[in-house]
């Protein structure tokens, strides 16, 4: 057997990595992929041995003090011989001097912990065929993304993630991406909430869902929802200690189904947990 090759992948290389994670049930959006390269196409790495892929993990450098670690996968007929651990070694080396963050399953936290990553917070994933009653009262103005200013939007993201992430906004917001669409809302001309619902291999994802408040979360939803199939089931990936938010997830009937530890190596961002009624992605944080 030949040596492991470790380099960053292409695109269309990293499919290969979407299908395992669909194997693995992490149930990613029919369109992740191209948005997530584009937000640092160095950052996704895969080892190939006898030209075969064989592992992979993405490192996705934001900025030169932050990034977020995730699809760590090692193919099952691989598994064992250190081409985890190897390629772990290479994504952390390219976050050097990075603050990393990742989402770990449960059987993988104590690794991350030897790792020097520490628990910040869990996330819980709600899923299920929502049953809403519409608001009583409106007390925003919902609108879409071409109604919105890019950089309103940007510096609102940035309040809920700490920092600036423009690549990935630009694609996550593309109107013509018929598998995504996003909702906004105003008060006084200025953004209080968005969220985007988006198509996955099961079902829909409502991610992110930012709001200054549970009213205005709540309307968010309702209107994301209103935009599915009648009967689509849809998922949330909620902090755990946002109780407002599990309350809303379990008020609509859904029920959590799989959790992950958000943890950091380094200082953890200080976040507005109780705007974070759903985060973005397990894979880029």
């Amino acid at each position: 057997m030949s040596k492991l090759e470790i380099r960053p992948a292409t695109a269309d290389e990293f499919s290969t990595a979407i299908g395992w994670a669909v194997a693995e049930g992490w149930n990613p959006g029919l369109d992740d992929l191209s948005v997530f390269h584009n937000t640092d196409p160095n950052g996704f790495l895969m080892g190939w041995r006898d030209g075969r892929p064989v592992s992979s993990i993405s490192v996705v450098k934001y900025n030169d003090d932050f990034g977020f670690l995730g699809f760590y996968i090692v193919h099952p007929d691989f598994r064992g011989m250190g081409d985890g651990m190897a390629i772990w070694n290479a994504g952390m080396d390219y976050l050097k001097g990075c603050t990393v963050g990742l989402d770990g399953v449960i059987d993988q936290q104590q690794n991350y912990q030897r790792s020097g990553f520490l628990l910040s917070g869990r996330n819980i994933r709600f899923s299920g065929v929502p049953n809403m009653e519409r608001p009583s009262a409106n007390a925003v103005n919902l609108c879409a993304y071409e109604q919105t200013n890019f950089d309103a939007l940007s510096k609102f993201d940035a309040e809920h993630f700490q920092f600036e992430r423009h690549n990935f906004l630009t694609g996550w917001m593309d109107s013509e991406n018929s598998s995504r669409q996003t909702i906004f809302a105003l008060k006084d001309s200025e953004i209080c909430g968005y969220g985007t619902v988006r198509q996955c291999h099961t079902g829909y994802k409502i991610a992110p869902l930012f709001a200054r408040d549970p009213a205005v979360a709540y309307e968010i939803l309702f209107a994301l929802n209103a935009t599915l199939p009648a009967g689509s089931e849809i998922s949330i990936d909620v902090p755990e200690i946002n109780l407002q938010a599990g309350n809303i997830a379990r008020q609509i009937g859904l029920a959590p189904v799989f959790e992950t530890a958000r943890m950091y190596a380094g200082n953890a961002p200080e976040l507005p947990i109780s705007q974070i009624f759903g985060i973005t992605t397990f894979e880029l944080g």
